[in-house]
């Protein structure tokens, strides 16, 4: 139990951090958010607990490839936001556009041969 409660710990400490770093610099929040801390802690975690090496690297292979749709949110979200739609509709529509991105990418990642 110990365990699990420092990795809710150590994973929220994260996320508040860069909560309260954008509110003083927003450039350096964006540096580390942009950081793969959360495919770091999962990384460490897994091997941590154990996971073979291999399914560590696949899941870093894995990574790689979905982080390339996961692009378009951070495009389209500032530029809906200052068309002046507002944060939680820039928000859905960039998740929702995100989410079209990822449907239509997947298939074409099968089609040169990479297994997700």
């Amino acid at each position: 139990m110990l365990y699990y409660t420092i990795k809710l710990l150590v994973t929220a400490i994260l996320i508040v951090a860069i909560t309260e770093i954008t509110k003083r610099n927003t450039g350096i929040a964006a540096l580390v958010a942009s950081l793969p801390f959360t495919a770091l802690l999962a990384f460490v975690w897994l091997y941590v607990e154990g996971s073979p090496l291999s399914q560590i690297a696949d899941l870093s292979y894995q990574i790689f490839w979905l982080v390339l749709p996961s692009l378009l949110l951070f495009l389209l979200f500032p530029i809906l936001l200052k068309q002046g739609l507002g944060f939680w509709l820039s928000l859905s529509l960039s998740a929702a556009a995100t989410i079209v991105c990822y449907f239509a990418f997947l298939p074409l990642l099968r089609r040169f041969g990479v297994q997700l």
